[in-house]
């Protein structure tokens, strides 16, 4: 017989409305509160004294959470109870850390979590369209097992994650689950085997629920597809959360989930951050373990998360080395989540407001790097002004290596795709074994030009994430359709992945941060770009920057 994790308050045992409860909460048994400041099981003859209703003055007496309960004996009661208590224990969504402490120390169970974050779904997810799939059922018997195992072994044990919800990006496979890469053309076949990451998080005690959207196969920095249509910002409904792990944007961003599962190409966990006010790590090339290595190795797996410390301890967990991997990078010297309280000493921060191509940048853009730079003067770093050298040169070549990267999907009924898509593959298509073979190392002697600045002339560069605010919904597709353009490129693409796309080729980590809301509410974020491998140093000023900012502390839109 195990115990629930809450005091109870109550004086007696109601069958229905507790059966409901011990179904909701995983445990056993539920044992009562007394009143003597001890926890023990109701008497069976306690079951004839129960009452249906008790005063108005006897239920104010009782603990806060249990009220709700005091009042009914019906399993909708318990239910309710259960989620009145949830919303008296947490104002908004918290966050992965703090919401497995409340499992850990027995405040909630896995499965009144399960149940909660399936609650919020239900309520804000027909707004913004983040979760495209979920298997409820199998996420709950995960919860009811850990809920078991929790209170028969103790924490000693678990990890650190343990009983967390956490959805998946639609662009990574999951054993057997669908996976549909946001694509009418997609197979509904189930996948034999996960990939890696998702592995990582396993054993890091999360329990995956559901899919988020993204865009079909992922090369564009918004999530619209024509398979579940546009995600939505929700911060302002009209605008796109961005991509390609908008969905995972979207889900946090509403109070769905504490932290998502994202993915980062050319910009793809940096751009839906900034664009829904999160933090966005793109770790270092060979950092996170991948079964192969998508585009070059320059896309990288990761989490979007409200602060530093998820995102940093979530890092703990999935990262390598894997010996069966071609490339890792060098382990680190330390934990990353070490980094969240060392000072990263005096560092030369180069401050780019300027961007290639000519590009203007939208001056909330500017004013959130102006206003970082500030905060990282009083704080004792250096700035100096910089631009981002040659990146115009890189454009080319990357494009080569994405556009033949998306022609390799396999069984794929190519006609069924997007025409941005139907377009992109023509482009791979013409382009040779040989032309390849060129762009990679075209990139490589770029990327080692490009480095040679990293240490000698500044340690950090700062940039805005996008020289743009987030963009309405849906314009980036009518971009593309009008456009004829064979890259999955525009204008307003351009415009959003100009400052992130380069990083990922180079390898080097970077992070968006949400430094900045407009007057009208907007998110703004700010990248900040570290030398090879220098996750520990991000880390570390960004923690910096958290605390002196404070947007932990910000409202989340309301759903």
């Amino acid at each position: 017989m195990t115990s629930f994790g809450w005091p109870i308050g109550a004086i007696g045992r109601c069958g229905e409305a507790l059966s409901e409860l011990t179904r909701l909460s995983g445990y056993d048994e539920l044992l009562l509160d007394r009143g003597q400041g001890s926890t023990g099981c109701a008497p069976e003859a306690a079951m004839g004294e129960w009452r249906t209703s008790i005063s108005n003055e006897e239920r104010e007496s009782a603990p806060i959470a249990a009220r709700p309960y005091l009042t009914s004996c019906s399993s909708k009661t318990a239910v309710r109870w259960y989620a009145g208590f949830m919303s008296e224990l947490f104002a908004q969504m918290p966050t992965a850390l703090e919401l497995a402490e409340s499992i850990r120390s027995l405040q909630v169970s896995p499965v009144e979590v399960l149940e909660w974050v399936a609650g919020r779904v239900d309520e804000a997810n027909p707004r913004v369209n983040a979760i495209i799939w979920s298997d409820y059922e199998e996420a709950r018997q995960k919860a009811v097992a850990m809920a078991s195992e929790l209170v028969h072994s103790g924490d000693v044990s678990l990890p650190p994650f343990f009983g967390v919800p956490l959805p998946i990006k639609d662009l990574t496979d999951v054993k057997g689950w669908p996976a549909s890469y946001g694509s009418l053309a997609s197979s509904e076949d189930l996948k034999d085997e996960s990939d890696l990451v998702v592995e990582g998080f396993e054993r890091a005690g999360f329990v995956l629920f559901g899919r988020t959207n993204a865009p079909e196969f992922g090369p564009i920095p918004v999530t619209e597809n024509l398979r579940y249509g546009a995600t939505r910002n929700p911060w302002n409904l009209e605008l796109t959360p961005g991509g390609s792990s908008g969905g995972a944007a979207a889900a946090v961003a509403s109070g769905m989930f504490p932290v998502a599962h994202g993915n980062d190409g050319g910009g793809s966990i940096r751009i839906p951050a900034s664009c829904c006010g999160l933090v966005g790590l793109k770790v270092a090339r060979g950092r996170v373990p991948s079964r192969t290595l998508s585009w070059e190795g320059g896309s990288v797996e990761g989490v979007l998360s409200r602060d530093v410390a998820d995102t940093a301890a979530i890092l703990d967990q999935i990262a390598g080395p894997d010996p069966l991997q071609w490339y890792n990078a060098p382990a680190p010297s330390r934990p990353f989540a070490s980094a969240l309280e060392t000072d990263p000493g005096r560092l030369r921060v180069a401050m780019v407001t300027t961007a290639p191509f000519d590009l203007p940048v939208d001056p909330e853009c500017l004013r959130a790097v102006e206003l970082t730079a500030q905060t990282l003067e009083s704080l004792g770093h250096s700035i100096q002004p910089a631009e981002l050298p040659n990146v115009d040169a890189f454009l080319g070549p990357f494009l080569n290596v994405v556009n033949t990267g998306l022609a390799g999907y396999r069984e794929i009924d190519w006609a069924h795709t997007d025409l941005h898509i139907q377009r992109n593959r023509e482009a791979a298509m013409a382009v040779s074994s040989l032309d390849y073979v060129r762009s990679v190392g075209e990139l490589q002697r770029w990327t080692r030009e490009f480095l040679r600045q990293w240490g000698s002339d500044f340690d950090i560069l700062l940039s805005p994430t996008m020289s743009i605010q987030p963009p309405r919904a849906g314009a980036v597709l009518e971009e593309l359709h009008a456009s004829g353009d064979t890259s999955s490129s525009s204008l307003t693409v351009l415009q959003m992945a100009v400052f992130t796309s380069a990083f990922n080729m180079t390898g080097q980590p970077a992070i968006s941060l949400p430094v900045h809301i407009t007057e009208t509410g907007v998110p703004v974020g700010i990248q900040l770009v570290a030398e090879p491998w220098g996750e520990l140093t991000l880390i570390g000023l960004a923690a910096q920057l958290e605390r002196a900012i404070g947007w932990r502390e910000r409202t989340l839109p309301s759903f």
